[in-house]
């Protein structure tokens, strides 16, 4: 199985942005407990703070066979029509695609309150800290198994 993990702009400084909120693991850490976790598993990975660089991964990343997608779109989810479109793309690819919060978006400011990917997205976690990236790999992989 390949699953790959496509975080927006400031989650390259993970475990160095407020503490508080994000947690104090790197994204580098998550990752190298991800892959512990699930051993079988191939993991894809990519970050930018660019928001072309992310739809270009994400068209990408459908092109390629891949079993899933995790996005954490950070800010953009709340602004970005053009990301929201490229999640649609990979959805008629037939991809399973999972949004992450760290954060529970939906108690903090008003302005990040509302996703504009949730709803063309497969499965969102909300509010489950960094263990959320792991809770979206059980996500994939059930689906998965269930689809066949």
């Amino acid at each position: 199985m390949t699953i790959a993990i496509l975080n927006g702009p400031n989650l390259n400084k993970l475990g160095r942005r407020t503490p508080t909120l994000y947690g104090q693991q790197s994204m580098e850490t998550i990752l190298i407990d991800i892959q512990r976790q699930y051993p079988d598993t191939h993991f894809l990975y990519s970050q930018s703070n660019h928001e072309g660089d992310l739809i270009d991964r994400l068209q990408d990343w459908a092109e390629l066979p891949v079993d899933g997608i995790i996005i954490n779109a950070g800010g953009y989810s709340h602004t970005s029509i053009a990301l929201r479109d490229g999640i649609i793309f990979v959805r008629e690819s037939n991809i399973p695609i999972v949004e992450v919060h760290i954060t529970n978006i939906r108690m903090r400011e008003e302005f990040r309150r509302v996703s504009l990917l949730t709803d063309v997205c497969s499965h969102a976690i909300i509010g489950q800290g960094t263990a959320g990236y792991c809770k979206a790999v059980d996500w994939i992989m059930d689906y998965k198994k269930n689809e066949k």
